[in-house]
Parts: C-alpha cells; sequence; structure tokens
C-alpha cells in the first residue's frame, strides 16, 4: 500500500476563504516539570457535542491552564469521545463555526490540519467504499447567494513517523506532560508497523497536522474527478534497517497512481 500527505493544490485557481474555528476546545498547559506551555490545536472531533457537560463555559475560550486542570476537563469529557480519539492540549471539538467566501473545489484544505469536502465529493467518495470518512456540519456563513454545503472530515490520529525522520540525540519526552518539542522534519518515513489497515484517510499520532490518505483515496479522487487539493508521496520503512531518503518526493496533482 502506498500512502499521500494531503495538501491544498494552490494551482487549481480556487478563491475560497475560510475563517473559522471550533466551537468548544480543551486548554492548553503549563506544565509543572518542564515549565512549558504549549498546546495542540491539531486534534480536532468536530462530532463530540460537549453539551452535556455541567461546566461547558470551561471548554469554549482558548487558554493555558495548569496542567492539572487540564487533566481535570479532559476527564469531564472522555465519556462523550468516540473510539479512537487521542486528546491533547488545545483539541478541538464541535462544528467549524465563523465565514467564508469565493469559489471552492470538492475538497478543501485551508489548514494542512483541515480537509473539508463538499457534500456531494464526500457521497461520492463513501460511495467508493473507502474506509473512514466521516463527515460533520460545519456553521460557515457565506458572503455569497451561491454557498457550497461544506462539510468537515473527523479525522482520527493513527500512525506515527519512523524513528530514523527524528534527530538521533534528541531529549525524552517530559515525563509529566509529554512534550517532546520536535518540529515536523524536512523529509519524513513512515513507519510500516503503526499504519491502521482499516482507514484510507488519518492523520499522524505524532505529527498531527500530517492528514495522510491511502492510495484508494488517490485514485478514488482520480475516477470521480474531484479537485481542490494535491498528494504528496510519503515513503513506508517496512523493517530491514531502512532509514529515512534525503530528499523529499515530487508533489502529485490528483490524478492516477502509477
Amino acid at each position: 500500500m502506498r500512502y499521500f500527505n494531503i495538501e491544498e493544490d494552490r494551482a487549481a485557481g480556487y478563491t475560497g476563504e475560510v475563517d473559522a474555528a471550533h466551537k468548544w476546545k480543551l486548554p492548553g498547559i503549563i506544565c509543572s516539570t518542564c515549565k512549558a506551555t504549549w498546546s495542540d490545536g491539531s486534534k480536532a472531533y468536530p462530532s463530540v457535542d460537549p453539551t452535556p457537560v455541567a461546566s461547558l463555559a470551561n471548554f469554549e475560550k482558548a487558554r493555558a491552564e495548569p496542567i492539572d486542570e487540564y487533566e481535570r476537563l479532559c476527564e469531564l469529557i472522555r465519556p462523550l469521545l468516540p473510539p479512537g480519539v487521542v486528546l491533547a492540549p488545545g483539541a478541538n471539538f464541535g462544528p467549524l463555526v465563523g465565514r467564508a467566501q469565493g469559489r471552492f473545489g470538492s475538497l478543501v484544505s485551508p489548514y494542512p490540519w483541515w480537509l473539508l469536502a463538499q457534500r456531494e465529493a464526500l457521497e461520492k467518495l463513501q460511495a467508493e467504499g473507502l474506509r473512514g470518512l466521516k463527515g460533520c456540519r460545519t456553521e460557515l456563513r457565506f458572503r455569497q447567494r451561491a454557498s457550497p454545503d461544506l462539510l468537515e472530515l473527523e479525522i482520527l490520529p493513527v500512525g506515527r513517523l519512523h524513528s530514523d525522520c527524528l534527530p538521533p540525540n534528541r531529549p525524552p519526552p517530559c515525563p509529566r506532560c509529554g512534550r517532546d518539542g520536535l518540529s515536523l522534519p524536512e523529509v519524513r518515513l513512515l513507519d510500516a508497523a503503526t499504519l491502521p489497515s482499516h482507514l484510507d484517510l488519518f492523520r499522524l499520532e505524532d505529527f498531527s497536522t500530517e492528514i495522510i490518505c491511502t492510495e484508494r483515496f488517490v485514485d478514488a479522487c482520480h475516477r470521480l474527478g474531484l479537485d481542490g487539493v494535491s498528494f504528496h508521496p510519503l515513503p513506508v520503512d517496512v523493517g530491514g534497517g531502512s532509514t529515512c531518503p534525503r530528499a523529499r518526493a515530487p508533489r502529485a496533482n490528483v490524478g492516477p497512481v502509477r
């Protein structure tokens, strides 16, 4: 199986813009051990509705809290989560709320860690039997009469980069908050042992700004004529002491996988 990173196709000529944020969120944290203040807002679960939580106001404002308070809020929302959800400081819940305007492609990636789809495009992909495609409503206000019906895809964090891509002398993660402080490497190699066999669309757990799809997803987009994004092939380590390649593979627009 081949895998690809999904990115906005800036050459497609679409003018669409999205200025929005998710309705609810976990706070960032202030760690008492490593002294870092941080959050990871790339993990988003738009299907999660935290309104049954009594202290809902605690999830409405972006901010940083001491780690003990963050952990308390995690336990309040955990019973509402579907399988496969990984909580992290700054994780988002509920629909995207905000404004949008312009012309949009079939698939829309206004930020590398978001993927939206026009309803008709998503229904076509689901009809192809692709696994793990869950569309969630948005609350976007459009400044135009002919506005698209955009759904946000809920993309679970699964899979990791191979350790060969990471600095060899990197410090261990903080034992209290888990922060490792690593930046996304320019050259990437997927760890085959961690990749899901039941999903055609997912985000990496360790670098969750990276949305990954299978060649089945790419092939389906090509057959259906769906546009708006480009695909960047990523190598996969399959064991045997392979090392991370030293050069990125070339980008590829929606098209057949060869």
